[in-house]
Order: structure tokens, then C-alpha cells, then sequence
């Protein structure tokens, strides 16, 4: 999801490589759970997010949209989302403690919070939000292990491929100002990303790339 944002208003100022320490660390949140409610449609999932959800679930993608996840329109292209859900609007994901169930499996935005990505020509660095957590007195950690996820440098080669992808779809759709042509390209990137399944025996980002290479623009 875009944002349009000045940076010295939301951050401290500073941008973040994966070995930089950054004041993140919530010491496991001892309780607090601000951050798994009332946050609207804006946990967008990415194919890796579903893909890691599916595996720890033993369930499908169609499953997950029952009432797991839900789909909405993000920037002209619709894209699944964490169901907040009942008054208080939390994650469906959260148990009776207002603990995460699937912290393992946790997607990518969870992890980086309260972290967010600027992106630029050949990649994208880190920047620390500074009004979005609670926590007051959160101590230093590497961006590396505050993260969590193995292989991250392939997943930062994914994550920005990614971005790019929809990016350059968002402005095919803007430019034709299509509606017909818009939803058929959300449907061709549902279809290919997220509701074919990934053989889970074999590399989620081989397998990704495979499925970026095929002519995409071609065929919708």
C-alpha cells in the first residue's frame, strides 16, 4: 500500500540497512496487542505472507478467505488483507490473550512493524514509524533479527520485485482508466499469486519467479 508521507513528520529522521541497530524492540510486547486491531484494511498480504500462512495452516487460500482474510482494492488492484473483525476490530488471528497464533507464520508487515519500507531506484531502506507503536521505552535491535525471516535477502529481492509488479500494473490500469481491463488484471494476479497453490516441498522464490516470467502483461 502507498503512502504519501514526509518522512521528517512519521520517523526519526533516519534511514536503515538490515545490520543497523534501530530502537524497535517491544520486549515481546508484554501484553500490548494496539497494533493487531483497529488497523482498518492496511495489513496487505504479499503471495510470501500467504504462502508461509497456508503451509503453517495446513489450509488453503480459499479457506483463509472465509473469514481469515478478506480481499479489497489497494491502488486500482485488489489484494487480500487481514480481517479485523468483531468491536473491537481485532485480528482473527489473535487467541483469547490477545496473543498471536501464528507468530511463526506472522506476515511481513507484522514483522517489520513498527518499521516501514521507503522504496527507491534499485531497492528500498527501512525507516522507523515513531507515533504508530505504544510502547514507550523500546530498546535497540538489528533490523536483521528484528525481521525475523529467513533468507532475507532473497525475500528483499522478492519484496521489491513485488513492488515493482504492481506498480507497474497500477499505472497500466491508470493510464487505460479501464474498469473492465482493471479488474481483469486483479483477477489474472489472484489467479497466478495467491489462489494457485505453491508445491510446498519446493522454493517459494524460484517458484515465484517462474510465475512473474510468463508473459504476464501479455495475458491480461
Amino acid at each position: 500500500m502507498k503512502r504519501d508521507i514526509d518522512l521528517k513528520e512519521i520517523s526519526d529522521g533516519r534511514l536503515y540497512g538490515l545490520n543497523d541497530m534501530v530502537k524497535a524492540d517491544c520486549k515481546d510486547c508484554e501484553g500490548c496487542y494496539s497494533c493487531c486491531q483497529g488497523m482498518g484494511k492496511s495489513v496487505v498480504l504479499d503471495p510470501f505472507d500467504c504462502y508461509r500462512l497456508t503451509r503453517h495452516l495446513s489450509c488453503s487460500m480459499e479457506m483463509l478467505l472465509l473469514d481469515k482474510l478478506e480481499l479489497n482494492v489497494v491502488d486500482g488492484i485488489i489484494l487480500p488483507n487481514l480481517n479485523m473483525s468483531g468491536e473491537e476490530e481485532r485480528c482473527g488471528f489473535l487467541d483469547e490473550k490477545g496473543r498471536c497464533s501464528i507468530h511463526s507464520s506472522r506476515p511481513g508487515i507484522c514483522r517489520l512493524f513498527p518499521l516501514g519500507r521507503i522504496y527507491e531506484e534499485d531497492g528500498f531502506r527501512y525507516f522507523l514509524q515513531i507515533h504508530e507503536c505504544r510502547m514507550e521505552k523500546r530498546s535497540k535491535v538489528k533490523v536483521r533479527k528484528w525481521i525475523d525471516t529467513p533468507d532475507l535477502k532473497r525475500y528483499e529481492t522478492f519484496i521489491y520485485q513485488w513492488h515493482c509488479l504492481l506498480k507497474e500494473l497500477e499505472e497500466k490500469i491508470a493510464e487505460s482508466k479501464d474498469l473492465e481491463l482493471a479488474n481483469k488484471i486483479s483477477v489474472l494476479l489472484l489467479k497466478t499469486f495467491y489462489l494457485t497453490s505453491y508445491e510446498s516441498e519446493e522454493d517459494f522464490f524460484r517458484q515465484f519467479d517462474e510465475r512473474r516470467s510468463f508473459a504476464f502483461f501479455e495475458k491480461a
